[in-house]
């Protein structure tokens, strides 16, 4: 899953543009991305929330630039009313860090054959990163995405529609994120997993390297990732993952 962010502070992954958006999300698909993950609003650590009519203004004429693209788009929101207007525009996914937790969420989804993923994040991204706590994070992380599948499924949504991502850096320390590296596998055993960790603080605190020097580490986790289970890696640098995965799967 390549990264396309259409937000102010974005350069590496998408640009302040829809044309640069487009561009680099073309570029991403020639690299090997099998899916396009597209978003408006930046949920990292202390981000400030976006209106749901800037948020649509900065993400609609992505994807319809993107239509008829040869692989599936996903657009990483939070808002039911962004959902539902990107399933209209032809997004195939919708990934929401709240887990379709919002209020009318799973009705803006229901009635699609859209795929979902559902993230957890402990607080909000204001505030996610401040002090967390978990007194077991794999078992917590494992019932909370347990619990909203079941959601899911009561709201009338097919299971073989759903994968979960465990949130690294989403209200987790380092060891957190460690933790759930390593239990990928019994994550793996409620749906396929999504693992995004691609520039993340988790990397520069292994490595000590800035955010704009992390494609070694990054590329290295994801492997782990992949080794440990995950069903998708979500990227920045697709090229090099890509011809990583494949002298892996070659070597293995």
């Amino acid at each position: 899953m390549g990264i396309v962010n259409v937000t102010p502070d974005s350069f590496s992954d998408g640009g302040r543009s829809s044309l640069q958006a487009l561009d680099h999300a073309r570029r991403l698909i020639d690299a090997g991305a099998d899916i396009l993950d597209v978003g408006g609003e930046s949920t990292r650590p202390g981000a400030t929330p976006v209106s749901e009519q800037e948020e649509l203004d900065r993400i609609l004429p992505v994807l319809e630039g993107l239509r008829g693209c040869a692989v599936p788009v996903s657009v990483d929101t939070q808002k039911p009313a962004v959902m539902r207007a990107a399933l209209v525009a032809g997004a195939a996914m919708i990934n929401d860090v709240r887990a379709l937790q919002s209020p009318d969420a799973l009705a803006a989804v229901r009635d699609s054959d859209c795929a979902i993923c559902l993230m957890h994040m402990q607080n909000d991204p204001h505030n996610m990163q401040e002090a967390p706590q978990y007194g077991d994070v794999l078992a917590e992380v494992r019932d909370f995405l347990a619990a909203r599948i079941r959601a899911c499924e009561a709201a009338g949504i097919d299971r073989k529609r759903i994968c979960i991502d465990p949130g690294f850096g989403f209200g987790k320390a380092l060891e957190h994120n460690l933790v759930l590296l390593r239990g990928v596998s019994l994550l793996g055993e409620l749906a396929p997993v999504l693992v995004g960790v691609s520039n993340k603080r988790m990397i520069g605190d292994l490595t000590g390297r800035p955010v704009e020097d992390r494609l070694a580490g990054s590329v290295a986790a994801a492997l782990r990732a992949v080794e440990n289970g995950a069903a998708i890696v979500r990227v920045h640098a697709v090229a090099a993952t890509v011809d990583a995965l494949k002298i892996w799967e070659k070597t293995k």
